[in-house]
């Protein structure tokens, strides 16, 4: 489940809402071992999600990096070909 969050930080352009949303909804996910929590678990794990949301937001913003922001396309491309690598496919669907 983890290999699912990316890496945010130090792209242009920098990572939206909605990744940073993503990436903290597959952490509490991880953490809790719920994908979807029962209604009595409900209110604390949306809870979790913002607050972890907020924390890594304000990571991602006071980062710093020396090296060039990457390319969103370039490493799509890198791990398309890490993919076709160790599974044989190109990633791409018929």
């Amino acid at each position: 489940m983890c290999r699912n969050i990316k890496t945010l930080f130090n792209f242009d352009p920098p990572a939206t809402e909605d990744e940073i949303h993503a990436a903290s909804l597959q952490f509490v996910r991880k953490l809790s071992g719920f994908h979807t929590p029962s209604k009595a678990n409900e209110e604390a794990f949306n809870q979790a999600v913002q607050e972890v949301a907020v924390v890594a937001k304000n990571l991602l913003n006071s980062l710093v990096s020396n090296a060039e922001p990457r390319n969103r396309e370039t490493e799509i491309e890198r791990a398309q070909a890490r993919n076709a690598k160790r599974f044989g496919t190109n990633g791409q669907t018929e």
